[in-house]
């Protein structure tokens, strides 16, 4: 029984581990299109002052940065090879 319960719990954090990077990977495009907003379009943005501005670029690099981080970390620690999708 007890390796019944290893490959279950294998299985699981491949699940898991597929989860992580989902989620790094939907944080990075939020950050990706909000700069791009902020770059390409941000007439349309509408009544921010010149402060929301700044502080909203410096949000989404910080959120690109650490989504960058987590996939790195999810590349080191579990290779693709051991994911299940």
């Amino acid at each position: 029984m007890v390796p019944v319960l290893v490959i279950k719990t294998k299985i699981n954090m491949s699940k898991l581990v597929t989860m992580l990077r989902l989620s790094a990977e939907a944080d990075r495009a939020k950050a990706l299109l909000s700069l791009d907003l902020l770059d390409n379009r941000a007439v349309g943005i509408g009544d921010h002052s010149t402060e929301d501005f700044y502080k909203n670029a410096e949000e989404a690099l910080i959120k690109l940065v650490e989504a960058d981080d987590r996939i790195a970390a999810i590349e080191k620690y579990f290779p693709p090879s051991k994911q299940v999708i």
